[in-house]
């Protein structure tokens, strides 16, 4: 399947659009599965039939976390506003689950990242129910059948694309209500544990670059997924036939 299939089921319009959406699925007792799409997730569907099945599912809503995903969107001519960050996404709707004092679960990252994640926001949120487990030890399948148990409503989880991702959809079936949505390292900047980019870098869509200068070592995985998802895009605009798919 081409990138574009996978383009044309994300989310077209803003940030706060899709956030009330969310919220009010979450408040409203529905189940919503939302990925937050970058190029990684969509450059692994090319390769992996079970992300690509996990993508094109109808019980998922893809979101374009990162602007060169919106950028390919227009390239293929198709209707993005703006992108949706998995970390301001989740953050507006543990505001509201904090508001609605509704059950949040939080899977991933160390322990003393995770813990201090918890703890702030029961600090913030007195009415808010806040379970959690890290993401190194334990079977994660057992632990997510566990977490369906619980009914939770809002889970997030920061494990990394695509395992997070895999992960919510093996188990989705087992819940009937609640939002879940993978976040990656989220929980870092949430919790304070790690500074986010300055403002200047989110306003100009340009977090990634100060990562990479952060982490230099990243210029590889940025290499295989973004310079190389543009290319798969626009050899899709042409009407050609992406590498991946050969």
């Amino acid at each position: 399947m081409g990138i574009d299939a996978y383009l044309k089921r994300v989310f077209p319009g803003t940030a706060e659009e899709y956030a009330q959406r969310a919220e009010r699925a979450m408040l409203d007792g529905e189940r919503l599965f939302v990925v937050t799409a970058n190029p990684e997730i969509l450059m692994h569907a090319q390769r992996d039939a079970q992300i690509e099945k996990l993508l094109t599912s109808p019980e998922a809503e893809v979101v374009p976390d990162g602007i060169s995903v919106v950028k390919a969107m227009h390239i293929l001519g198709l209707p993005a506003k703006e992108r949706i960050t998995g970390v301001d996404l989740a953050e507006k709707l543990l505001a509201a689950a904090g508001r609605g004092k509704k059950r949040v679960f939080l899977l991933g990252a160390k322990e003393e990242v995770v813990s201090a994640l918890a703890e702030k926001l029961l600090a913030q949120y007195p009415g808010m129910t806040v379970d959690y487990h890290n993401g190194y030890d334990g079977d994660k399948d057992v632990i997510f059948s566990e977490i369906a148990k619980l009914s939770p409503d809002l889970v997030l989880v920061g494990l990394g694309v695509p395992a997070q991702e895999q992960l919510i959809y093996r188990h989705l079936p087992k819940f009937t209500k609640g939002v879940l949505m993978g976040v990656g390292g989220s929980f870092d900047v949430m919790s304070g544990s790690k500074r986010r980019a300055p403002a200047v870098f989110v306003k100009t869509n340009t977090e990634w670059l100060y990562r990479i200068a952060r982490e230099p070592s990243r210029l590889g995985r940025f290499w295989n997924n973004n310079v190389k998802f543009i290319g798969e895009v626009k050899r899709a605009a042409k009407g050609g036939v992406s590498k991946s798919q050969r």
